[in-house]
């Protein structure tokens, strides 16, 4: 496999390229818990860019056969890890079954999208990283249904200490493609943001708590 350095540089330079990361520190983004951002990731935007998504969708290929060898399903969280895991299911010609974040309320009340059964092992595919708490609920629904997760892969990560402590926890090995701190050296190097900017966002991946409040409080 290429050098683990070279892919998330590269990659981070894709996700700043078609804007599926964006950073703004003088208008911060509103993320879905109501806190303040200097990022905003949205990776299905890759999937607009065949070049990219080809991209992605090998590399994710790549780590999988050198990390897991032989499994038999992949799984999708959804909803952004859908997409990303059917690719990976297609060029791998794996099973793939997608995850919900709970039970459906109608019909079969299904949580796991597709056929899988007891016993079987998973590999699952997401799109990004942040808290890591729906990631870990679909690690959950394969569990309780009785197969064995080998481990989880991700386009992004934002590197946030409760997301590693948690990922620790439940015992699940997580890889992504790229990372924070790449992505930030990346948008230094590329001229995305300023020195400045670099601060800042630092700042927010230390504490995003105190910064969305320091933010909020402007």
């Amino acid at each position: 496999m290429k050098q683990i350095e070279e892919i998330a540089q590269t990659t981070a330079k894709f996700l700043l390229q078609v804007k599926a990361i964006k950073l703004n520190n003088n208008e911060p983004f509103t993320w879905a818990s109501g806190r303040k951002s200097p990022i905003y990731c949205d990776n299905r935007v890759t999937l607009s860019y065949p070049e990219i998504r080809t991209y992605i969708r090998q590399r994710l290929v790549d780590v999988i056969t050198e990390k897991f060898g032989d499994f038999d399903v992949i799984a999708g969280v959804a909803t952004g890890g859908i997409p990303q895991g059917v690719l990976v299911a297609q060029d791998l010609g794996k099973p793939f079954v997608y995850v919900r974040p709970e039970e459906k309320k109608h019909g079969l009340t299904n949580q796991i999208e597709g056929y899988i059964r007891e016993g079987q092992t998973v590999v699952v595919v997401e799109d990004l990283v942040s808290t890591g708490k729906s990631s870990l609920v679909a690690v959950k629904a394969l569990r309780d249904h009785g197969c064995r997760v080998k481990g989880m892969v991700a386009i992004f990560t934002y590197g946030l200490k409760v997301s590693e402590e948690a990922f620790a926890k439940e015992n699940v090995d997580l890889t992504t493609l790229t990372n924070y701190d790449s992505l930030i050296k990346v948008a230094i190097d590329e001229e995305y943001i300023s020195e400045e900017d670099q601060f800042s966002l630092k700042k927010w991946r230390k504490d995003p708590e105190k910064w969305s409040e320091d933010h909020l409080n402007k």
